[in-house]
């Protein structure tokens, strides 16, 4: 099986044209032709030599895939669904919004996190996506000439896959590659510590917190990583960065009625993120199969906002988009895989 072009770094592209006897620069040009160009061919290579665009051939492919389908929403929001695996699939959310607009990529196929809100997790993990598969997300959008912002809070933890997310990075944001600015890049975790560290120290983009809920306890009951990674030790990781520059760190929140919501909730959160500058994305949840779990009332998380405004922490409630297609991410793929499936019997 030939390998894909698409997701090596520069690095990785000097040393497939040593191997195959090209001179050193002709790295640069691939590496052109595949993030800046998105060609889908070897062939279209046009200054590299016919002969060399024959060796490349011989072992490589660009390794673009084309969505497989596609769900639009009334408000513009647009749910792109590609295939990963074995009859599996991946999702990529297409959000517009007055000038900006941002893709939401996935980083696994399935999640092994098992949350208690997240669709994902009901999945079970598959498998982790490749830097080209991440990639392939963008590249493959017909949107993709009007984004403005990426952000990592599709399926999977973008830390339980560290190698290949911060490889995808690096082709973002390089000169040679993409070249976007780390500003308009976000990844969000629910706290692995050591794959969380390595981004923060070898990567500029900013940091989504998936914190939802400040106790230990109750923390343990939505979202097992707890019992690894406490969020009081993140947080304290946290603390030790310095957010005084552009870098920013924000904190997820969704809202659970009666769980997460109360009076106390607020009071707690509060104090744990105290000395830390930082918002709150207060979140709307979207009701998934099989959960006991509800949203929040709107007056709810108005007085949420509030009461962590009047403390000075920046809290904003995050609109709702996408709500009359399969709004929470692995809706589309768990429809997806369950209908292959039904196909084989």
């Amino acid at each position: 099986m030939k390998e894909a072009l698409l997701g090596k770094t520069l690095n990785e592209l000097q040393l497939v044209v040593k191997d195959l006897g090209m001179p050193t620069f002709t790295a640069k040009q691939i590496a052109n032709w595949i993030y800046q160009k998105s060609i889908s061919s070897i062939d279209d290579m046009q200054n590299i030599s016919l002969q060399n665009r024959g060796k490349l051939k011989e072992k490589y492919v660009t390794g673009f895939s084309a969505h497989t389908q596609v769900q639009s929403s009334k408000d513009g929001t647009k749910k792109y669904l590609f295939a990963a695996l074995d009859k599996k699939f991946i999702e990529a959310a297409y959000i517009p919004e007055n000038t900006r607009a941002t893709l939401c990529v996935s980083s696994q196929v399935g999640c092994k996190m098992a949350c208690l809100f997240c669709m994902t997790g009901k999945q079970g993990f598959q498998g982790n996506l490749s830097a080209g598969e991440i990639i392939n997300q963008i590249l493959s959008l017909p949107e993709k000439d009007t984004l403005t912002n990426i952000v990592y809070m599709g399926m999977g933890e973008p830390f339980d896959n560290t190698e290949e997310v911060l490889k995808s990075l690096e082709i973002l944001t390089a000169p040679w590659g993409l070249a976007m600015s780390p500003r308009r890049i976000t990844l969000s975790t629910i706290g692995i510590l050591p794959g969380m560290k390595e981004f923060l120290d070898k990567s500029e983009c900013h940091l989504a917190i998936s914190l939802h809920i400040p106790f230990d306890e109750d923390r343990k009951k939505l979202m097992p990583i707890q019992n690894v990674y406490p969020i009081s030790e993140i947080i304290q990781t946290i603390k030790k960065w310095d957010w005084s520059k552009q870098r920013r760190v924000s904190m997820e929140y969704i809202m659970f009625k009666g769980l997460n919501d109360t009076e106390k909730n607020v009071r707690e959160l509060i104090r744990l993120l105290s000395g830390i500058k930082c918002r709150v994305n207060l979140i709307k949840f979207h009701p998934i199969p099989d959960t006991p779990l509800r949203a929040s009332e709107p007056e709810v998380m108005e007085y949420f906002r509030d009461a962590l405004s009047a403390k000075g922490i920046t809290s904003t409630i995050r609109r709702s988009r996408g709500e009359d297609i399969s709004a929470a991410c692995g809706l589309l793929s768990t429809k997806s895989i369950t209908e292959s499936k039904g196909k084989d019997f």
